[in-house]
């Protein structure tokens, strides 16, 4: 490993959520001298990969990572492919909609289809969920056991009260997803916000997406008729990308799949 690219790396982790830190409170979140942060933070600056606060000395993340992320969902064939099935759930449901990629021990946002009611909304592409917080996440770990295991071998954060953060229930959890072919969460990531998802495969039959929907909890459980639209999307995107079969297969979950304890 390169050690000027991972500091570096980790100083745009510590701007990410929209955190504006200055040169000592991200020197002691690294235990780096002052001097050194601010060399590799001037770097980044000149590049636009960082920004600094108008009068004053606290940095945040810069407009060419816009770029960046944007060339970056350019080359997703299955972001391409899936856009038009986005937009035809969200208005046959009401609701908006989610395409998420998985993204270490988080799914990342990669195409938003706001809620068609012609209400105020906040782009929501690029926000990046805990994996075992989200719908989407529980629907691309139900078909990874391998990435799963590994997530469920650390800690895990809860975001609300109603996170689950236990490694059997989310086995449990993961065990009925893979069955039924779509994940659930209420109130796990957001106080306020439920949703479904469910997984997308590719022509090799590995999932490489999870396509969503968000439901205000107010409005939970959904109307009749959002699973059953879910679960077609899905199935089309998956087709589109050439998949053999949906719902995906996966080895049945077994108890000696847990995660060790002690």
């Amino acid at each position: 490993m390169i050690q000027s690219i991972d500091r570096a790396a980790r100083i745009l982790q510590l701007l990410s959520g929209a955190r504006h830190l200055g040169i000592t409170e991200l020197a002691s979140a690294l235990d780096l001298p002052p001097s050194t942060v601010h060399g590799i933070v001037a770097s980044l600056h000149s590049h636009g990969l960082v920004a600094r606060e108008p009068h004053s000395t606290r940095y945040m993340l810069g407009p060419a990572l816009l770029k960046l992320s944007n060339v970056y969902l350019d080359t997703l064939d299955v972001r391409a492919r899936a856009m038009r099935w986005t937009a035809e759930l969200s208005r046959r449901t009401g609701l908006a909609v989610h395409l998420g990629a998985a993204l270490f021990d988080e799914v990342i946002v990669i195409h938003h289809n706001g809620r068609p009611d012609g209400t105020e909304q906040m782009p929501e592409t690029g926000l990046a969920i805990p994996a075992h917080a989200s719908a989407m996440g529980k629907a691309l770990l139900a078909f990874d056991p391998s990435a799963a295991r590994d997530l469920l071998g650390g800690p895990l954060r809860a975001l609300t009260a109603d996170t689950v953060t236990d490694p059997a229930l989310l086995t449990e959890q993961f065990a009925h997803i893979a069955a039924r072919g779509y994940a659930v969460e209420e109130d796990e990531a957001v106080i306020g916000e439920s949703g479904l998802a469910a997984p997308v495969a590719d022509r090799s039959g590995a999932v490489v997406a999870a396509v969503g929907v968000v439901v205000p909890s107010a409005e939970w459980p959904p109307e009749t008729g959002v699973v059953a639209a879910l679960r077609e999307t899905a199935r089309n995107i998956s087709r589109e990308l050439g998949a053999p079969a949906w719902p995906p297969r996966v080895e049945p979950w077994t108890h000696e799949q847990w995660p060790d304890e002690g």
